[in-house]
């Protein structure tokens, strides 16, 4: 049963040419906004959370604050609606997922940028 879904997602589903980031880069997703017959593009900017999934299901999750509101958004990685994922900063953590990152403000949710 696997190897056929595994087919199917390999035959039928467009990879996108997406850029390597992880959790904790700072990355700006170019997503289409449909209202009706208009269709336009608007950007996300925030915070990798994680990147979870494999395959076609593979999902990665932005934080950003709006005022002192955090707004998180869940993106699909092979949706047809994203344009194109700029990295801003490439930060260092040391976790897959900072989730500890909600709980923060300030100067301790500043994420240190990764030294070349």
């Amino acid at each position: 049963m696997d190897s056929i879904i595994s087919y199917v997602q390999d035959q039928y589903i467009e990879k996108k040419e997406l850029p390597d980031f992880s959790s904790g880069d700072t990355i700006t997703v170019y997503y289409q906004i449909r209202e009706g017959e208009k269709v336009r593009t608007q950007f996300f900017r925030g915070i990798v959370l994680q990147r979870r999934g494999t395959g076609a299901t593979e999902t990665f999750t932005i934080r950003k604050m709006s005022g002192n509101v955090g707004v998180e958004r869940i993106f699909p990685v092979n949706s047809p609606a994203i344009e194109r994922i700029e990295i801003n900063k490439r930060g260092s953590v040391r976790r897959a997922r900072i989730f500890y990152q909600r709980e923060r403000t300030g100067k301790s949710a500043r994420i240190r940028e990764k030294r070349k």
